[in-house]
């Protein structure tokens, strides 16, 4: 296991950049976004046109020692708008397609949301089994919007040697270990997490029992935490719609990790995720409002870096 970043808390530097940061600090892994809610800063979809491009990208790397852990596009492909759902859905499709020439094995992108209609503007979450209509909404989603879509997806994402990784993220249909698995048991083995737990810890799951549930269907992991406020929590509640920025009055903020849960909370959740098998990046999100991009990485990567358990020798996790 190792530690890499997502360098979209880098957008406003050049890949050079980013590079000299990661090597004054040992990491020698990346994710990159290719659009969608991560933008585009570092690699770029145009690459698959323009042969001498992606030549030129690869010796990049090659010359750096870097890697990429993963290719990500979050976006909304399930959208009722069109226009959005449209291009959500074919920035994934040329990421699978870079990610295959590249030999990256998995692309992360959020399972989107559809509306209450084939009229709607606007996704429509739902999150209540009552009163009744909900759950004809919910099954109506799913049935005619979600598995159609991701069946179809998660087979050409097969067919180009490439796995899909879905954050579970409220919001979207996909959100907790239970849908996650519903997913994947309606499209297949090819489909299964990008686990970020800072999504669990406010939803009131416990993210190292929810290792367990999820088992071998996560391909990547996240390193991000988050910070509880027992003081605001009883009046927002987790579902809080006040902006991240307003951190005093929250229930709960993204933080950096270490600053939400300690040392040994995170040593069991690396332990945990050897225990099943996941043997592959802690890729860094900085999130955290009330640190910069540069201490928040910073102190992420000094904190991980002595908890990691390192690969055993022979073993690969993508055999």
């Amino acid at each position: 296991m190792k530690v890499g970043v997502l360098t979209a808390l880098f957008a406003d530097l050049s890949f050079d950049q980013v590079i000299e940061k990661m090597k004054g600090l040992g990491i020698d892994t990346v994710e990159l976004g290719t659009g969608g809610y991560p933008g585009d800063p570092h690699c770029k979809l145009s690459m698959l046109e323009n042969k001498s491009a992606l030549k030129e990208f690869k010796q990049k790397l090659a010359d750096n020692g870097i890697t990429i852990s993963a290719l990500s596009c979050h976006g909304e492909p399930l959208h009722p708008n069109a226009a959005i759902a449209k291009a959500s859905q074919e920035t994934n499709r040329k990421t699978i397609l870079l990610a295959e020439k590249l030999g990256i094995p998995v692309v992360v992108d959020f399972s989107g949301c559809p509306g209450d209609s084939d009229k709607a503007k606007y996704p429509n979450w739902v999150v209540s089994p009552w009163p009744p209509h909900y759950q004809e909404l919910l099954a109506w989603q799913w049935e005619k919007k979600v598995i159609p879509y991701w069946s179809k997806r998660t087979k050409f994402a097969a067919d180009h040697g490439v796995k899909i990784a879905l954050e579970m993220h409220p919001g979207f249909v996909v959100y907790s270990p239970q849908t996650m698995l519903k997913l994947r048991a309606a499209c297949g083995k090819n489909i299964g997490a990008n686990y970020d737990p800072s999504h669990m810890f406010w939803q009131g799951i416990d993210p190292i029992a929810a290792i367990r549930v999820l088992g071998d269907s996560i391909f990547h992991v996240h390193a991000k935490d988050t910070q509880i406020y027992p003081y605001n929590l009883p009046k927002s509640g987790v579902l809080d719609m006040k902006p991240y920025t307003d951190e005093a009055n929250r229930g709960w903020i993204f933080r950096t990790v270490g600053y939400g849960h300690d040392e040994a909370w995170w040593r069991e959740f690396v332990s945990t995720l050897r225990m099943y098998k996941y043997d592959y990046v802690l890729s860094i999100e900085h999130e955290d409002s009330l640190m910069s991009p540069d201490e928040g990485f910073t102190k992420a990567v000094k904190f991980l870096k002595p908890i990691v358990i390192e690969q055993k020798p022979g073993v690969a996790y993508w055999a």
